[in-house]
């Protein structure tokens, strides 16, 4: 099984770099992950409970950081049993790129990652669609719970307000819509309309009052459509005859 994919987090690199590197924050993100304990040099013991499909296991395994260069990138080996579910082992590469500060100046970076993995027992025997599936499922409520954690323990500032000394080129409006403040007013065009949506006539505001047989003539339904209707009652009738 192969898989690449990246994510935009709203923290900086250094913050990104920590986070994936404390055994409690990896251990709230994983869903069903009740162990993930340092054993040294790198290692770490994990313990999570994983459903693919209608296979369900609880798996022990451990996992190993490689070529780590902070705070840009590292490689996870990992391997771990399931029992009669099965077996998973494999690699990931993981890298964190900085990425432009957004709006507010806020520090964003980019997370990229591959994996490399092989699965055995009952779970590979569900397809590759269904593990990949799940795999991804997995990895979407990871982030989604990673990004809330980092949300929770790095809050973005809010945006700075618009200066209330600066105001607004107003030169190219019309003279009578905005005041010394800069507060626009409505104006009303001496001669307004109205939208007759019945009948699609616009209307001066100020016109007299339609007679009744004007309006009467205005909402009737126009001669070409009952010609059209007669004629495509007629050729129907025409073809049910001949069956």
């Amino acid at each position: 099984m192969e898989m690449q994919a990246s994510r935009s987090l709203a923290v900086s690199q250094q913050q990104a770099w920590e986070a994936l590197n404390d055994p409690e924050t990896l251990k709230a993100c994983l869903a069903g992950c009740d162990r993930f304990e340092p054993l040294g040099d790198d290692q770490y013991a994990v313990g999570m409970a994983v459903k693919v499909g209608p296979v369900s296991a609880k798996f022990s395994g451990k996992v190993t950081l490689s070529d780590i260069t902070p705070p840009e990138r590292y490689r996870i080996a990992f391997e771990g049993q399931g029992g009669v579910a099965g077996f998973g082992k494999g690699e990931a590469d993981v890298t964190l790129t900085p990425e432009p500060a957004d709006a507010a100046g806020q520090p964003r970076c980019l997370l990229s990652y591959s994996v490399q993995a092989q699965v055995g027992g009952k779970i590979a025997q569900l397809g590759q669609r269904l593990i990949d599936g799940a795999a991804r499922n997995m990895a979407d409520d990871f982030f989604a719970r990673f990004d809330t954690l980092m949300q929770q323990r790095h809050p973005r500032a809010p945006a700075a307000p618009a200066d209330a000394g600066d105001t607004a080129d107003l030169s190219h409006l019309p003279a009578g819509l905005a005041d010394e403040t800069g507060h626009i007013e409505p104006t009303v065009d001496a001669q307004a309309w109205e939208h007759d949506a019945a009948a699609g006539v616009a209307t001066p505001l100020d016109a007299a009052p339609a007679t009744e047989a004007e309006e009467r003539s205005r909402r009737a339904i126009p001669l070409w459509c009952w010609g059209l209707a007669i004629v495509v009652v007629l050729g129907a009738g025409w073809l049910l005859s001949r069956y």
